[in-house]
């Protein structure tokens, strides 16, 4: 759901387009090319064992057809890329944001030594199409698609339409989400069963305001090579069990010495919405800083919210922040009171 490339501004009023297709997603469900997916594939012997010392999440205890999210970290802790990991029982199947691809690919290749790992980018060999909403699994169903009981970052391969296709579901917190995987000359088959079965086409506008009222950090937006892993909050990104890798030295020690004085938090905006970058202030002093913005249309209503980080004791859930001359008021995420399922 990475939106790098695209280019507008959240926090300006949605179109009508846009918000139709904002509540297509709360209300119905939304469809969507992921064309900002990468994905890495790894073979080999040693595979497992070597990504299980690369990456931030246990992958060696990973069934078939499961995946986990993960940090790439350098060793000083510091995030180089987050990444899923899946294992596709041959190979393990790594997918990133496009634009780090050559990044994971580089420090990847840095660290093979004497393993038997080969990596191979697989980005062009399927078609990507996301499916998220309230009724997601209403038009999968819809379309003919065979859907199993998934539960978050497992898949599985069905036969539609006499073509292999494999189904991910994906970890958003607020609604049901789905990733398709396709041969590419049957994408657009896929694509206009979808939206027959009531699915409505969404753009990357929607999907940037998706995944801010979904309380989702993207990387280089809200999560950037100086943030340290706690500091984002993503703990499903994080296991402490499963011995060493690249930054873990750094992780455990801030776990041992709860030594992380920033947290990623999602914020009610009251007033003029602030820009990314804006900093935070509690009696004058800076205490965190804006990292996205957008304003949610909610029927005929608009809810300005915001993420970021802010230091830790002035994180409390309805504590009142500043932020220029608007307040702030501290919030759980997922953002709470937009989404069907409660959330």
């Amino acid at each position: 759901m990475n939106s790098t490339a695209i280019e507008h501004n959240p926090g300006v009023s949605a179109d009508p387009a846009t918000r139709a297709e904002f509540e297509a997603f709360r209300s119905n469900c939304g469809v969507y090319e992921l064309t900002s997916r990468a994905r890495i594939q790894i073979t080999g012997s040693d595979r497992v064992r070597w990504l299980n010392g690369m990456v931030s999440n246990n992958v060696r205890d990973l069934a078939v057809n499961d995946g986990v999210y993960a940090f790439l970290l350098n060793p000083q802790g510091h995030i180089q890329a987050d990444l899923y990991v899946f294992n596709r029982g041959d190979f393990l199947l790594v997918e990133t944001d496009q634009g780090l691809v050559e990044k994971v690919l580089g420090i990847f290749d840095r660290y093979i030594i004497m393993d038997d790992v080969e990596l191979a980018n697989v980005s062009g060999k399927l078609a990507g199409i996301g499916v998220a909403g309230a009724k997601a699994r209403n038009a999968l169903l819809a379309s003919g698609i065979n859907l199993p009981e998934l539960v978050n970052l497992q898949s599985a391969e069905i036969k539609w339409r006499g073509t292999h296709l494999i189904i991910f579901r994906n970890d958003n917190p607020a609604l049901d989400s789905f990733s398709l995987w396709i041969e590419p000359e049957q994408s657009l088959s896929l694509r206009q069963a979808l939206a027959e079965s009531g699915a409505v086409p969404v753009g990357a506008r929607a999907l940037e305001l998706l995944r801010i009222g979904s309380g989702i950090p993207e990387y280089g937006q809200d999560i950037r090579e100086r943030d340290l892993p706690q500091e984002t909050e993503q703990q499903r990104a994080l296991n402490f069990s499963k011995g060493c890798y690249i930054g873990q030295e750094i992780v455990e020690r801030i776990r041992s010495r709860g030594a992380v004085h920033r947290k990623f938090t999602g914020f009610e905006v009251q007033g003029a919405l602030p820009a990314p970058g804006a900093k935070i202030q509690a009696d004058g002093k800076d205490v965190g800083e804006i990292t996205s913005v957008a304003m949610l249309p909610l029927g005929e209503n608009e809810r300005a919210v915001a993420l970021g980080y802010v230091r830790r004791e002035f994180a409390a859930p309805g504590k009142e922040l500043q932020v220029g001359g608007a307040r702030l008021v501290v919030a759980e995420l997922p953002f709470r009171g937009i989404w069907p399922n409660g959330a």
